[in-house]
């Protein structure tokens, strides 16, 4: 059974429509936003006298920044940079610098026990972030994860709406009840749930530049997703994922934390990456500033794959723009079956 969001959160999203169940249907377009962005173009190919077949082509979308030793470049062009595919170079057919294209944000709140002496500051820094990156075309909404999956605000461009539902965030360790899942530990910390449902439920059938902002310790307990199933569902839902591994080290009685690993495994293969700010205000302050950087130097290309068959198989992508550069780039998508139809 799939996770879905505690009862409080289901009762507030009901006048909003985030009811939906978890769909068995995946998305048209293979790991690129929904046909509204990117409709797919018929294009016959000839198998004989007979008849011929049409073949339904998506076009595939690749958001990414590139860095050299000065920092971002933002004056690449199409012929600056190739695609591979599975190691087999496309054809690269619209490149352009997308700092203005419509950004959907989903902020992700871990509020379990760990987090008792970071919230503040996640809650102030986090409200700051969303105040300067989002413009009247923008949308962002806020989930927060503990022993339950909860919206504490749907899609809004507000930043004070989104401040009051920041600040009505608290810890809960959840003493004396068990998870909503059905895990009877009281202090689980359903993180991969968390991103799931983000990703699946909330961003899948969004079109555009979609991120996923994740304020955690790296750390989950009782949840029924993974992180390769974690991974998987932002992959499909083309969102490029930012950890802020944020924590009271006290919490841990001098241990440390092991969450790192994995994050970083969700973070790159979705094109974003782990900025690790231990319990410093400062360094979190700075970590929202370089992913508003990031933000505004990312290009998207696009291209029609080689291979077009569409079997749900993983196909890896590698961006190259030049000697000395990075490329920050999703690792791959999923080719997910499209309504092909003949004629």
């Amino acid at each position: 059974m799939r996770p879905s969001l505690s009862i409080s959160a289901v009762l507030f999203a009901l006048s909003l429509s985030f009811t939906c169940s978890l769909r068995a249907q995946e998305a048209p377009s293979p790991g690129g936003p929904p046909p509204s962005s990117s409709a797919p173009a018929d294009q016959p190919v000839d198998i004989g006298d007979t008849q011929t077949l049409k073949v339904n082509v998506n076009l595939v979308n690749v958001y990414f920044s590139v860095r050299d030793k000065n920092g971002y470049i933002t004056n690449l062009h199409k012929d600056d940079c190739e695609i591979y595919e599975d190691k087999a170079l496309q054809k690269t057919k619209n490149f352009t610098q997308e700092k203005n294209l419509p950004l959907t944000i989903g902020i992700l709140l871990d509020t379990s026990g760990s987090q008792q002496n970071v919230l503040p500051l996640e809650q102030d820094a986090g409200a700051e972030f969303l105040k300067d990156v989002l413009t009247p075309k923008d949308e962002a909404f806020l989930i927060s994860f503990d022993i339950n999956v909860d919206l504490l605000a749907d899609y809004t461009n507000s930043p004070s709406e989104l401040r009051r539902a920041l600040n009505k965030a608290s810890i809960n360790t959840g003493a004396g009840t068990g998870s909503v899942t059905g895990n009877g530990n009281p202090r689980g910390t359903l993180l991969y749930d968390a991103v799931f449902l983000a990703a699946h439920d909330k961003l899948r059938q969004e079109a555009g530049r979609k991120i996923l902002v994740i304020l955690t310790d790296g750390q989950d307990q009782g949840s029924q997703e993974n992180i390769r199933s974690a991974v998987e569902a932002a992959q499909k839902s083309n969102a490029i994922v930012y950890v802020i591994l944020i924590a009271d080290r006290g919490f841990y009685g001098g241990f440390g934390y092991y969450g790192a690993g994995d994050m970083d495994r969700l973070s790159k293969e979705t094109g974003g990456r782990v900025i690790n700010v231990g319990n410093n205000g400062k360094k979190l302050q700075e970590a929202f500033a370089q992913i508003q950087d990031e933000l505004r130097t990312q290009y998207l290309a696009s291209y029609t794959p080689t291979n077009l068959k569409a079997d749900g198989t993983f196909r890896t992508l590698n961006i190259t723009c030049g000697k000395d550069t990075k490329v920050q780039a999703r690792k791959g998508y999923y080719a997910i079956a499209d309504n092909a139809g003949t004629e």
